[in-house]
C-alpha cells in the first residue's frame, strides 16, 4: 500500500514557475514507477509525465516538453515536479501517482493523490 501527498499547486501568472512535491507513505516508493496526471474541468485526466523506479528514465507529453521536469528522491520518497514557462492552458488539477510498470495510461497506475490545483491566469 503506498499513500500519496501532493502540495506546491497555487496561482500563478501565465510565464511563472511552480514546483509540485508528492511525498510519498510505504518502504516500497523506490520500486514504484511514479507519474504526474492532470484533469481540467470537463476534460479527461491525462498524463503529464513519468519517471523511472532508479530516476534514470523519464517521459513527458508533448505540450510540456522542455518546460516540465519530472524528478525523485527515493530517500526522501519525494517525486517533483517543476513546472516553467507556465501557460493558461497548463491550469487543471495535478494528480500524484504510482505504478509497477512503465506506462503513461492512467488506468495501469494503482495509487493516487487527492490532487493539487494549478491555476494560470494570462
Amino acid at each position: 500500500q503506498v499513500q500519496l501527498v501532493e502540495s506546491g499547486g497555487g496561482l500563478v501568472q501565465a510565464g511563472g514557475s511552480l514546483r509540485l512535491s508528492c511525498a510519498a507513505s510505504g518502504r516500497t516508493f523506490r520500486s514504484y514507477v511514479m507519474g504526474w496526471f492532470r484533469q481540467a474541468p470537463g476534460k479527461d485526466r491525462e498524463f503529464v509525465a513519468a519517471i523511472s523506479a532508479s530516476g534514470a528514465t523519464t517521459d513527458y507529453t508533448d505540450s510540456v516538453k522542455g518546460r516540465f521536469t519530472i524528478s525523485r528522491d527515493n530517500a526522501k520518497n519525494t517525486v517533483y515536479l517543476q513546472m516553467n514557462s507556465l501557460k493558461p492552458e497548463d491550469t487543471a488539477v495535478y494528480y500524484c501517482s504510482a505504478s509497477m510498470q512503465w506506462t503513461i495510461r492512467k488506468n495501469w497506475y494503482d495509487y493516487w493523490g487527492q490532487g493539487t490545483q494549478v491555476t494560470v491566469s494570462s
